[in-house]
C-alpha cells in the first residue's frame, strides 16, 4: 500500500517539528485511525508546545513545503500568546493542518508525557497516547454532543480494548467530570 497523501504532508511537518525541536503529538481523527479503525479525515490535528522565537521559522519552514502554502506568521505568533490555534494550508494537496498550542496544566492529563511514538513510512511520529485520545474525545463530546466523538471514542475502546490503562481512563475521566459519560459510552 503507497503513502497517502495525508502521510506525506504529516511526514515533512514532523520533520520540520523535529529540526525545530518543537514538541508535539498528532491527534483527532489521524490518531483516531492509529488507535482505533480507520476513518476518512480531511485534516491533520497537531498540539504543539512553542515558544514566541520559534514563530519566524516555523511560520518560514511550513512555507517551503509549498511557496502557496498558507502560514500566518502573526496568526501563529497569536496562538503562541494566547494558547491558540492556528493552520497550515497546503495547496497542492488540498490539505489542512491544524496547530494547537498548549501549555500542560496540573489539572489536564499529562498528554506530553504520555505520547506515543509509532512509525509511518519509516518517520518516528509521536501521538497521543489512546487514554489522552479517549479523554480528549470525552471532552469534545462533552461540549458539542456530536456523535462523531461517541464513534471515536468506542471505535478506539473497541481496537485498543485490552491495552488500554483503564484505572488512568477512569483517574482522569472522574478529576474532569466526564466519568458519567465514559460510562455511557464504553457500553
Amino acid at each position: 500500500m503507497g503513502i497517502t497523501s495525508q502521510e506525506k504532508l504529516l511526514i515533512k511537518i514532523v520533520k520540520i517539528l523535529n529540526n525545530l525541536k518543537i514538541k508535539y503529538f498528532i491527534t483527532g481523527g489521524f490518531a483516531v485511525s492509529v488507535w482505533g479503525r480507520p476513518r476518512a479525515t480531511f485534516d491533520i490535528d497537531i498540539v504543539v508546545k512553542l515558544i514566541k522565537p520559534q514563530a519566524i521559522p516555523l511560520t518560514r519552514a511550513l512555507r517551503k513545503i509549498s511557496k502557496e502554502g498558507y502560514a500566518d506568521e502573526n496568526m501563529i505568533k497569536e496562538a503562541i500568546q494566547h494558547k491558540g490555534e492556528f493552520n497550515f494550508i497546503d495547496p497542492s494537496s488540498g490539505l489542512k493542518v491544524d496547530f494547537w498550542v498548549v501549555e500542560e496544566k496540573i489539572s489536564a492529563p499529562p498528554e506530553f508525557e504520555n505520547r506515543k511514538l509509532k512509525k509511518i513510512n519509516n518517520q518516528n511520529v509521536y501521538f497521543i497516547s489512546p487514554e489522552d485520545l479517549i479523554l480528549s474525545k470525552l471532552q469534545w463530546y462533552k461540549q458539542t454532543q456530536s456523535s462523531r466523538h461517541s464513534e471515536d471514542i468506542q471505535s478506539v475502546l473497541k481496537i485498543s480494548g485490552k491495552k488500554l490503562n483503564m484505572k488512568y481512563l477512569k483517574k482522569w475521566a472522574e478529576k474532569l467530570g466526564l466519568l458519567e459519560i465514559f460510562n455511557e459510552l464504553k457500553v
